[in-house]
C-alpha cells in the first residue's frame, strides 16, 4: 500500500518521479548485466607458476645433459657459434638454434603467402611475396611454408598473448585490445629473458605493453592510427638491417603493421595493399640476403633461423576479430640457415602439395599457433611456458640442423640417422606431455572449478598409456646409448602417436571447456533482467490506469490485431536469438518483420480509406533498407564502400564509365543538400534557429569535403592532413557547441509554448545538433541512410492516425516499428554484431594521431549513431504528433505520462531482446560458436541496452525536468 500511495502522489504531481523511474530501471539493467557478465565472461585462472630449468629432473624424460641419452652429450650441448652469447645454455632440451629472427606481418592472410595455384581463383593480392616461394622450392632448401591456424578472437592482443603463452585466448581480453595489460603468466618472452637470451624488439608498441621490462633494447612505434600505413614499417626497416650485423642479441622481433592498416582502410583488393605486399617482398629479400651472407662456418648467422609469420588473417574487407576461415588462417614461413641433413621424417596429415607458378613442387602443412611457443622453446633449449598446452611441431622442429646432431651421424645409414632424430624428438615430446599434464593437474587443483573428474580421468588414462610405452622405449634408448640399440622406427612412431594423442586430447578438452562459468551469477543476472521486464510492464499498466482517470473510455479499450502483432513481433525477434542462424541473419530478420508490419499497416489503411500513400511509401522503402543490409553484411563486399574513393563500386558500375562514377560520387552530396533543405524548411523559432543555422553550415562543409575528396568541380586544391582533418573537426566543434547550447538553454530558458510544441521544437533541435557528426562518421552512405530514416520515421508518425486507441495500445505498434527501423539502420550502415563489424576507420575521421578516449567516443557514435542515438532522440515525436488531434482534452500531466510510456515501451522492447540473448548465451555456452558468435552478440546487445538506458535518462532530464 505504501508503494501504491507513493505512486499516486509522485506520479500524479511531478515529473521528477518519471526521471527516478527511468534511472531505477537503468540501474537494474546495469546490475543484471554486470552479474551475468561476471558469471559468463570470466577469464581462465592465470596461474603464477613459472617453469624452471630444474623442473626437468622431476620428469620421467631425459635431460639434455644426460649421458645415458644417446643423441646428446655435454660437449654438444654447449657447442655453438663463437658469436653466440656465452651464457646461453640448454635447459630442458638441447639448444638447436643460436639466433632467432621473428618477423611478424600483422594480418597476414594465408593467400598472401601461398602460391595462387593452391586456390581455385587467382586474386590480385596473390603471388606478391615470390621470394618466399623461391626459397621454399629451392633445391636443398631448409625453408618451408605453413598454414598457421589461430584461435578466435583474432584481435592482435589475443594472438600475441596466445603465441607467447601457448594457451588459448580468453574472450574478456577483447576489451583490452586498445590498452594491452602486461602479461603476468609464464610466457615465451619471460623464459627467453630468464634464461639469458637477449631480446631485441622493434615495431608495434603492443609488445612493450605486454612485456614492459623484458627487452634488452626496443624500438616501439604507435600502432593504433589505422590511417598511418608507413610509420611502424619504416621504423622496423630503419632498425632491422643495422641490427642484423650486430651480435648484441639472440632473438630479434620485428612487427610490421602496414598490411593490417591497409586492410582496415582500403580492404584487401586495393592499391595500398598490393603496394605494401610488394614492399614486404623487397624487405624480406634483403633480410634473407643479409642472413645468408653471414651464414658460413663461423659466421654471425651460421645457425640462425628466420620465422616470417602473421598473428591472424583478415577478411576481404580488411577486418578481423572473429572466427571465420579468412580471419583464423594466416601463414608461417620458416628457414634455417644451417641446413639439416634430411627433410622431416614425420610428414603432416594436413600436408598439401601443388606446383607453383614456376612449375616447382611445393608442399604446405598446417600448424596450430598454439604450438608456436613450445616449439620455439624447444629450439632455443629453454623451459616451455608453464601454461602452454601446445605440441612441439615435428616439421618446424626438424628444420633446425641442431635437432639432428649431425656430428654424430657420420658413417651412419639414412635409416640410422632418421631413427636417431626420432629418438631425440620422442624425448622432446615426453617433456612436452609431462609439462602439459603437470599444468592440467595444477590448474585443476588451483582453479575454482577446473576440469571435471571424468575429463581428468580420461587424460590420466591416456597419459598412463603413453608413459607405460615410454618406460619400454626409455630402456631401449639407454641400451642404444650403450651400443645395443633395439628401437625401431615403427616403435618410435607409436610412441610419438601416444604422446600426440594425449596432447591433442588436452587441447580439444581445453577448447571445449576452458572458460569457467559461474552459473549462480549468470542465473542471478538473468533473474534481475526478468525482474526489470516485469517492472516495465507494471509501470506501463499503471500509466494506462492513470490515463483512464482522464479518459474514462480508455479502460475498456479493445486490443487490435495490430497491437497484438506488435507484441508477437517483439517476441519472435527475441526468441530467434536462440538459434545461431538467426543471429547471423539478424538484419534480414528485422527487415522482414518491418516489412510485415508495414504490409499490415497498408491493409489497415486501405480498409480505413486514408493514409494509403504513407503506408505504401513505408513498404516501398523497406527493400532499400534490405539492400543496404545485404551490402553491409556481405563478407565479400568491401566494408563501408561509400567511404572509399569510388563509391560507384557499390553499384557495380564500370570504373571506366566516367558518367556513372561522377553520378555515384554526386549522389551522397545531393542527398546531403536535400537534407539541408529539409532542415531549413522545418518549423523553428527562438533559439532553435541558431541550431538550424549551425546544422546547415555543417552539412555544407561536409559536402565541400566530399567534393574535394572525389575531385568533383575541381575543388581538390588542398592536400595532406589539412584537407582531411580540418572540416571534420569544425563539424565536431559545431556539434558540441549546439548540444551545449541546448543544454544551457534548457537549464536557464523559459518557454511560453505549449508542452507538445515545446517538445517538438526541442526534439528537432537535438536531432539537428547530432545529425552532422553522425553523418560525417558514417561516410558517404550517411546522407542516403538518413534520408530513408527520415521518410520512414515520418510515415510511422503519420500512420499513427489510423489508431483509435490511447495509452500503450496506441504507442505499441509505432514503437515496435521504430525499434525495428533502428535495427535495420544498424545493419545497413555496415555494422554487425561481431568485433570485425566495427568500422575502425571512422574513429580516425578528422584525426591522424591515436587518443584512446577520443577514438572510443567517435567509434561509439559511428556504431550506435543511427541505431540508438537518433531513434531515442526522435521518440518524443510519437507523442507530440498526436497532441494536436486531442489538444482540447489533453492535460499537461497526461502528455508527460504518455512520453514516459513511449520511452518505457521502447526500453521494454530492447530489454526483452537482450534478456533472450542472455538466455541464449547461457544455453549455448558450450556451443562451438559461443566465442565467435553468441558472446559478441551478447556484448553488443548489453552495451546497446545500457546505452539506450543512459540516453533515455538524459532525454528525461531534457524533456521532463522543469
Amino acid at each position: 500500500m505504501a508503494v501504491e500511495e507513493w505512486w499516486k502522489r509522485e506520479m500524479g504531481t511531478g515529473r521528477r518521479a518519471f526521471v527516478m523511474v527511468l534511472v531505477g530501471i537503468c540501474l537494474l539493467h546495469g546490475l543484471g548485466i554486470l552479474l551475468f557478465t561476471r558469471g559468463f565472461l570470466l577469464t581462465r585462472t592465470e596461474l603464477s607458476h613459472y617453469s624452471q630449468c630444474s623442473d626437468i629432473h622431476h620428469s620421467p624424460c631425459f635431460p639434455p645433459s644426460s649421458s645415458s641419452f644417446p643423441n646428446q652429450n655435454e660437449e654438444e650441448t654447449v657447442k655453438s657459434s663463437p658469436h653466440v652469447h656465452t651464457q646461453s645454455q640448454s635447459c630442458w632440451t638441447k639448444q638447436s638454434v643460436d639466433r632467432l629472427v621473428i618477423v611478424v606481418l600483422d594480418a597476414l592472410r594465408f593467400d598472401f603467402v601461398a602460391p595462387s595455384t593452391f586456390f581455385q581463383d587467382r586474386k590480385p593480392w596473390m603471388d606478391k611475396l615470390p621470394v618466399l616461394h623461391k626459397l621454399a622450392t629451392r633445391p636443398g632448401s631448409s625453408a618451408r611454408i605453413f598454414k598457421a591456424i589461430a584461435d578466435p578472437p583474432t584481435t592482435s592482443l589475443q594472438r600475441l598473448k596466445g603465441l607467447t603463452t601457448g594457451g588459448l585466448p580468453t574472450f574478456i581480453d577483447v576489451g583490452n585490445s586498445f590498452g594491452a595489460p602486461a602479461i603476468i603468466e609464464d610466457n615465451l618472452i619471460y623464459q627467453m629473458v630468464h634464461n639469458e637470451k637477449r631480446v631485441l624488439m622493434m615495431g608495434d608498441d603492443t609488445w612493450v605493453q605486454l612485456f614492459p621490462k623484458h627487452f634488452n633494447k626496443s624500438f616501439p612505434f604507435p600502432s593504433f592510427n589505422v590511417k598511418d600505413l608507413h610509420t611502424v614499417d619504416n621504423g622496423c626497416i630503419e632498425h632491422i638491417f643495422p641490427s642484423l650485423y650486430k651480435d648484441d642479441w639472440d632473438v630479434l622481433i620485428a612487427h610490421f603493421l602496414g598490411v593490417d592498416h591497409a586492410g582496415h582502410i582500403s580492404g584487401v583488393d586495393s592499391t595500398q595493399m598490393i603496394e605494401k605486399l610488394e614492399q614486404y617482398n623487397t624487405v624480406l629479400e634483403q633480410i634473407v640476403d643479409v642472413l645468408e651472407s653471414q651464414s658460413g662456418p663461423g659466421g654471425l648467422h651460421e645457425n640462425t633461423m628466420l620465422l616470417v609469420m602473421g598473428d591472424h588473417g583478415q577478411t576481404v574487407n580488411g577486418d578481423h576479430g572473429g572466427g571465420t576461415d579468412e580471419e583464423v588462417e594466416t601463414s608461417l614461413f620458416a628457414m634455417s640457415f644451417k641446413k639439416p641433413p634430411f627433410p622431416s621424417p614425420l610428414e603432416s596429415d594436413t600436408s598439401s602439395c601443388q606446383l607453383d607458378l614456376d612449375g616447382n613442387r611445393m608442399c604446405i602443412s598446417s600448424i596450430q599457433q598454439l604450438d608456436f611457443a613450445v616449439t620455439v622453446s624447444a629450439l632455443l633449449g629453454i623451459p616451455y611456458p608453464f601454461g602452454s598446452i601446445g605440441r612441439v611441431n615435428a616439421e618446424l622442429y626438424s628444420l633446425a640442423a641442431g635437432t639432428w646432431n649431425s656430428e654424430s651421424f657420420d658413417g651412419g645409414s639414412h635409416q640410422d640417422q632418421l631413427e636417431k632424430w626420432m629418438q631425440n624428438y620422442v624425448n622432446v615430446l615426453c617433456i612436452n606431455a609431462w609439462q602439459v599434464k603437470n599444468y592440467i593437474d595444477v590448474y585443476s587443483a588451483s582453479s575454482l572449478i577446473g576440469f571435471s573428474d571424468k575429463d581428468l580421468s580420461h587424460i590420466d588414462d591416456l597419459y598412463d598409456l603413453a608413459q607405460n610405452m615410454w618406460s619400454h622405449t626409455k630402456d631401449a634408448l639407454v641400451q642404444c646409448g650403450n651400443g645395443n640399440c633395439s628401437t625401431s622406427l615403427p616403435s618410435l612412431k607409436e610412441q610419438i602417436n601416444a604422446y600426440s594423442n594425449i596432447l591433442a586430447s588436452i587441447t580439444t578438452l581445453a577448447r571445449s571447456k576452458w572458460t569457467e562459468f559461474n552459473l549462480k551469477m549468470m542465473g542471478a543476472g538473468f533473474a534481475i533482467m526478468l525482474l526489470s521486464l516485469l517492472l516495465h510492464i507494471i509501470i506501463i499498466t499503471k500509466l494506462d490506469k492513470q490515463c483512464g482517470l482522464h479518459f474514462p473510455y480508455c479502460g475498456n479499450f479493445r486490443i487490435s490485431f495490430e497491437v497484438t502483432f506488435a507484441y508477437i513481433t517483439v517476441l519472435i525477434r527475441a526468441f530467434s536469438f536462440l538459434s545461431n542462424s538467426f543471429i547471423l541473419e539478424e538484419g534480414k530478420v528485422a527487415g522482414f518483420l518491418l516489412a510485415t508490419t508495414g504490409i499490415l499497416q497498408l491493409r489497415q489503411a486501405i480498409a480505413a480509406k486514408k493514409m494509403q500513400s504513407e503506408a505504401l511509401l513505408f513498404v516501398f522503402l523497406v527493400p532499400f533498407l534490405r539492400f543496404g543490409i545485404e551490402l553491409g553484411q556481405s563478407k565479400q563486399a568491401v566494408n563501408s564502400l561509400f567511404l572509399k574513393t569510388f563509391p560507384s563500386w557499390t553499384l557495380g558500375v564500370d570504373k571506366d564509365t566516367k558518367f556513372w562514377i561522377y553520378a555515384a560520387d554526386l549522389l551522397p552530396i545531393l542527398a546531403l543538400l536535400f537534407l539541408a533543405f529539409i532542415v531549413y524548411k522545418s518549423s523553428y523559432q527562438g533559439i532553435s534557429k541558431y541550431i538550424v543555422a549551425g546544422t546547415i553550415c555543417s552539412y555544407l562543409l561536409i559536402a565541400v569535403d566530399w567534393a574535394m575528396d572525389t575531385n568533383l568541380f575541381g575543388l581538390s586544391m588542398m592536400n595532406g592532413s589539412s584537407k582531411e582533418n580540418w572540416i571534420p573537426r569544425i563539424v565536431y566543434l559545431l556539434g558540441i557547441l549546439q548540444v551545449s547550447f541546448l543544454a544551457i538553454a534548457r537549464c536557464s530558458g523559459k518557454q511560453r509554448t505549449s508542452d507538445w510544441e515545446r517538445c517538438n521544437t526541442k526534439t528537432l533541435s537535438m536531432l539537428f545538433a547530432w545529425s552532422s557528426t553522425i553523418i560525417i562518421l558514417s561516410g558517404k552512405q550517411g546522407p542516403l541512410v538518413a534520408l530513408v530514416a527520415v521518410v520512414e520515421g515520418w510515415c510511422i508518425l503519420r500512420l499513427m492516425g489510423l489508431e483509435e486507441t490511447v495509452g500503450s495500445t496506441l504507442y505499441s505498434p509505432p514503437v515496435t516499428k521504430w525499434s525495428l527501423l533502428a535495427v535495420c539502420l544498424f545493419f545497413c550502415t555496415g555494422h554487425w554484431c561481431t568485433f570485425d563489424g566495427l568500422r575502425y576507420p571512422a574513429a580516425f575521421v578528422g584525426f591522424d594521431e591515436f587518443n584512446l578516449v577520443r577514438q572510443a567516443v567517435l567509434l561509439t557514435i559511428d556504431t550506435f549513431g543511427f541505431s540508438h542515438i537518433v531513434p531515442i532522440i526522435g521518440l518524443p515525436f510519437l507523442v507530440a504528433c498526436q497532441c494536436p488531434l486531442k489538444k482540447t482534452n489533453q492535460k499537461k500531466q497526461v502528455f508527460y505520462s504518455n512520453l514516459l510510456q513511449v520511452y518505457l515501451i521502447y526500453g521494454l522492447t530492447l530489454a526483452t531482446t537482450t534478456t533472450l540473448t542472455i538466455l541464449s548465451v547461457a544455453i549455448q555456452r558450450r556451443h562451438l560458436m559461443v566465442w565467435g558468435l553468441f558472446a559478441p552478440k551478447f556484448v553488443f546487445d548489453a552495451l546497446g541496452l545500457l546505452l539506450t538506458d543512459f540516453l533515455i535518462c538524459l532525454a528525461s532530464l531534457y524533456y521532463f525536468t522543469n
